[in-house]
């Protein structure tokens, strides 16, 4: 795991950039997160929505959940859909408690994720 305590692995899947993250996303790190998602975004092309597949994350504090609704709202501003998946039991009771599922598409997994958005 590199000094960020995180890590993205990119993929386009029918024009829906998939970005997998793994790790720890916390008040130390979030901003660099949000720069990095970025630059994913960028050298990544063209494509028409976004899925932070969060299988691997580990951890998120309210910092790191920030940063994904920044991150959203980015996407969303360019006409881009935005969308969490493969949330583990822990992160999806954080997601649930501060309210974001009612803000932002979650799927189960990856493969609905990208036919539904």
């Amino acid at each position: 795991m590199p000094e960020h305590l995180f890590q993205l692995q990119s993929e386009n899947v029918d024009q829906v950039l998939v970005i997998a993250v793994s790790g720890r996303i916390d008040g130390v790190n979030a901003e660099v997160f949000h720069e990095h998602v970025g630059q994913e975004a960028w050298n990544s092309g063209d494509f028409r929505a976004i899925i932070l597949d969060l299988e691997k994350l580990e951890y998120i504090s309210s910092a790191g959940l920030r940063s994904i609704l920044r991150i959203a709202k980015t996407f969303e501003a360019h006409s881009q859909k935005f969308a969490l998946c493969s949330l583990s039991d822990l992160i999806k009771e954080i997601v649930e408690v501060t309210g974001f599922d009612k803000i932002i598409a979650i799927y189960d997994s990856q493969s609905v994720a990208t036919k539904k958005i």
